[in-house]
C-alpha cells in the first residue's frame, strides 16, 4: 500500500518537473495555433491524475515484479531510448517499425504477428502524424529522401 503512495508522489514530482521543462520550449513566430507546449502539458496532466488515483486508492495486495519482469522492463526501456536516438537520423518509419515490433514481440511472442504489428504502427502512425496532425516528420532517412 505504501509503495503505491510513494510511487504516486514520485510521479507527481516528475510530472511537475516535466511541466517546468516544457515551459522552456521556445515557440517560433510561425507555429501552429496549439503551440509546442500543449502536448507535454497534457502528458503531465494525465500522469498527475493517474498518480493521484494511485495515492488515493492504493492496491492493498500490491507485489513487486520478479527479476525476470524487471529485466524485460529494462530491455523495453533500452529499446525506447534507442528509438529516441535513431528517429532523427533514420526517419520515422524504420525506427518505429523496429521498436514497435520488438515491444509487440515482448507482449506476445509470435514473430509474424509482431512484425506485422510493427509495420502497421510504423506506417499508420506516420500517416496519422504527418497528414492528420501536420507534423514535420521525415518518413525515411534524409540521405534517401534527397
Amino acid at each position: 500500500m505504501s509503495a503505491d503512495r510513494i510511487f504516486g508522489g514520485v510521479m507527481i514530482v516528475l510530472a511537475l518537473g516535466y511541466i517546468l521543462s516544457a515551459m522552456n520550449i521556445q515557440s517560433s513566430f510561425m507555429t501552429d495555433p496549439v503551440g509546442p507546449r500543449v502536448f507535454p502539458y497534457l502528458v503531465a496532466g494525465v500522469v498527475m491524475i493517474c498518480a493521484l488515483a494511485m495515492m488515493l486508492r492504493p492496491d492493498p495486495n500490491g507485489e513487486w515484479p520478479g527479476l525476470s519482469m524487471l529485466a524485460k522492463l529494462a530491455f523495453a526501456t533500452a529499446v525506447l531510448v534507442a528509438y529516441s536516438y535513431t528517429i532523427r537520423p533514420l526517419g520515422f518509419i524504420f525506427p518505429t517499425t523496429i521498436a514497435a515490433g520488438i515491444i509487440s514481440y515482448m507482449i506476445n511472442p509470435r514473430p509474424v504477428s509482431a512484425a506485422l504489428s510493427g509495420l502497421g504502427l510504423g506506417i499508420g502512425l506516420y500517416v496519422l502524424f504527418k497528414t492528420i496532425l501536420g507534423l514535420g516528420l521525415h518518413a525515411l532517412p534524409r540521405a534517401l529522401m534527397g
